[in-house]
């Protein structure tokens, strides 16, 4: 397993569970100082993720780039997955699908979390699966061209009525055949939705595509009371190979939520 931490370029996103807030090139150096393998990016846009020099960024200071947000739909423009209005969804569509493409030129993921959105109104919940169904296909199979897989991560109930249980999100990539999407799966939500954390991850196998290290007040690990060790256990019995990503609050400071965040990294994995 490798360790990441968040690089937030959103600057309405500055009160959000990411690390890092103060310009790419900082959070790499910063990154790179502490000992991460690689930084996991939240974007204002595809656009600005191109100008951004991050290709430049990565290979100077020696990083991977772990995976790309697409939250910032969302936050900016209210776009996502699920809107009653078609122009709407299918601007969300676009805007994650810009995105699929400019990381999957950088070799990365890119994850659907609060782009899902949720059912409301006139939108029943019975409605709006199958338009996420809808758009997990299109955005999966554009990763796919990459050589990439689509990330999708179960919310907790407070931001999503749609899927908040890890074993409910499986059933559903396996029962329509999305074969390019895996699992993100947030220990932090999981401490809100589920009863077993371990027994959850070894469920969905190798649908695990990525992990946010989290404590269960989304602060750093060991800032909360998450029983990290069976679920690193779990993760290993799974056969996990991919990245824990420190999506968490900057709390007390940037600087010391990353090196926590390191530090339980190194002392659970003896990375």
């Amino acid at each position: 397993m490798r360790s990441a931490v968040t690089v937030c370029l959103v600057p309405e996103a500055r009160q959000g569970p990411f690390v890092f807030h103060e310009g790419l090139d900082a959070g790499c150096r910063a990154a790179v100082e502490l000992g991460f393998d690689g930084v996991e990016i939240f974007p204002e846009s595809a656009a600005g993720f191109e100008g951004s020099g991050l290709a430049h960024c990565l290979a100077t200071h020696g990083l991977t780039l772990a995976a790309v947000g697409s939250g910032a739909g969302w936050v900016k423009h209210k776009l996502h997955l699920c809107h009653p209005e078609p122009t709407v969804r299918a601007q969300a569509v676009s805007f994650v699908g810009d995105l699929v493409d400019r990381a999957g030129e950088l070799g990365a993921p890119v994850i659907v979390g609060s782009m899902q959105g949720r059912s409301e109104g006139a939108m029943a919940r019975e409605q709006a699966i199958p338009l996420l169904v809808e758009a997990l296909h299109v955005l999966g199979d554009r990763a796919a061209r990459h050589g990439q897989v689509l990330l999708y991560e179960p919310l907790n109930r407070y931001e999503t009525n749609l899927f908040n249980r890890q074993a409910d999100a499986a059933e559903c990539i396996k029962a329509h055949g999305l074969t390019t999407v895996k699992l993100l799966c947030d220990l932090f939500h999981m401490n809100i939705e589920e009863a077993d954390m371990p027994a959850a991850l070894v469920g969905c196998g190798d649908l695990v595509g990525h992990v946010h290290w989290a404590d269960s007040n989304r602060r750093a690990i060991g800032f909360g009371h998450t029983a990290v060790g069976p679920v690193v256990a779990a993760l290993a019995r799974i056969d996990y190979h991919g990245f824990l990503s420190a999506e968490v609050f900057p709390d007390p400071t940037s600087l010391t939520a990353a090196r926590q965040s390191v530090e339980s990294f190194r002392a659970f994995t003896k990375g």
